[in-house]
């Protein structure tokens, strides 16, 4: 196995959406949209590399629970899949939040945009950083090398203050 190094900060900046904030996150994946869309989706992949589980597969619309993991602590979060258009464009809440997902087919593989809605704009760091870990182990998982999932407590281990001290700076 490659060790881990989630890489720079960057791909990342934060718009105004009327009196909330979108964090937009971008990354270039070598593979098609359609192993992206699955690793987006099924739940049994999510927990591979998401900050949490998933209930059912995120392909169908409708109600769904996202169970947020940190170490041994669960916490439930209840979610709406609104869009499900494999394998282009997933669309969620999060609790308060909004989670987009844009896959758009490359020469190189496949474009993901993620957009994430949220209340404050001073929590754009935060998230920033998590998503870059996170999409950094789906990155991995998809290259058929996972490192395993990398989230909650367990991120300060592998670069999350680092990542979001530099997206403090540029988002």
């Amino acid at each position: 196995m490659t060790p881990f190094d989630p890489g720079p900060a960057g791909g990342a900046t934060v718009v105004a959406a009327g009196d909330r904030w979108t964090l937009v996150f971008i990354r270039e994946l070598p593979h098609p949209r359609e192993k992206v869309w699955s690793a987006l989706t099924d739940p049994h992949r999510l927990d591979r590399w998401a900050p949490f589980a998933a209930g059912r597969d995120l392909s169908q619309t409708g109600d769904v629970t996202l169970t947020m993991v940190d170490g041994p602590d669960r916490t439930d979060t209840p979610a709406t899949v609104r869009r499900a258009e494999p394998p282009a464009v997933l669309e969620y809440t999060w609790g308060g939040d909004l989670l987009r997902w844009d896959l758009d087919q490359t020469p190189g593989g496949t474009r993901l945009t993620l957009r994430h809605t949220i209340a404050d704009r001073d929590a754009a760091p935060m998230y920033a950083a998590g998503w870059h870990l996170c999409v950094a182990v789906l990155a991995r998982l998809l290259d058929g090398d996972p490192v395993g999932v990398i989230r909650g407590r367990d991120a300060m281990a592998h670069g999350w203050e680092d990542l979001r001290v530099a997206y403090e700076k540029s988002v």
